[in-house]
């Protein structure tokens, strides 16, 4: 006869809490493979993250556009964290929420939902302030950034990651780009 082990359902139960803990709050799902850094092997230098050039802003911005990306700017390398909201830990529509609320301009808590507010907007056409979406995890919005102008963009990324600044020219987002919304002021 099949004995059960005692340690096999807290330890799987743990075992599933860490790969759902490590998920962008609008898919529960890992949001694998985002470029991140990883950590390094033994005997090697540590592999870092594409590194973007300091964004160039607009001199004309909108006063929401200015202060959503100034205040997006100001959170650079704060961590994710899923679920997370505030100065603790950013999941990436965590991140959006956030940043737009410290505008003056509240936004929903999940990507998805993100995803149905605003105007869309064609690619190529973003202005700093813009949400940009993709999908990362499933079919649909499941991740957000903000636009910076250019290929420019300020997300919280993933589990291993922080708040950082990317560009939508790199492969990863660019074939994953699904839409850009901008949000109106009050």
């Amino acid at each position: 006869m099949f004995r059960r082990c005692p340690v096999a359902g807290p330890l799987l139960g743990a075992i599933a809490l860490s790969v759902v803990a490590s998920a962008c709050a609008s898919s529960r799902t890992p949001p694998r493979p985002f470029p991140t850094k990883r950590p390094p092997i033994a005997g090697r230098a540590p592999v870092a993250a594409p590194t973007v050039p300091e964004p160039e802003l607009p001199a004309e911005m909108g006063a929401l556009n200015d202060l959503v990306v100034r205040a997006a700017l100001e959170l650079r390398g704060v961590p994710y964290r899923n679920g997370g909201s505030d100065l603790n830990g950013f999941d990436c529509s965590g991140f959006t929420q956030y940043v737009f609320a410290q505008a003056g301009r509240p936004l929903p808590r999940e990507t998805r939902e993100q995803f149905m507010v605003g105007v869309p907007i064609s690619p190529g056409q973003q202005q700093p302030g813009d949400l940009i979406f993709f999908s990362t995890t499933a079919p649909g919005a499941s991740h957000v950034g903000i636009a910076l102008g250019g290929d420019g963009f300020v997300h919280a990324p993933s589990s291993r990651g922080v708040v950082r600044v990317e560009s939508l020219t790199l492969p990863y987002w660019s074939t994953r780009l699904i839409g850009i919304r901008r949000i109106a002021a009050n």
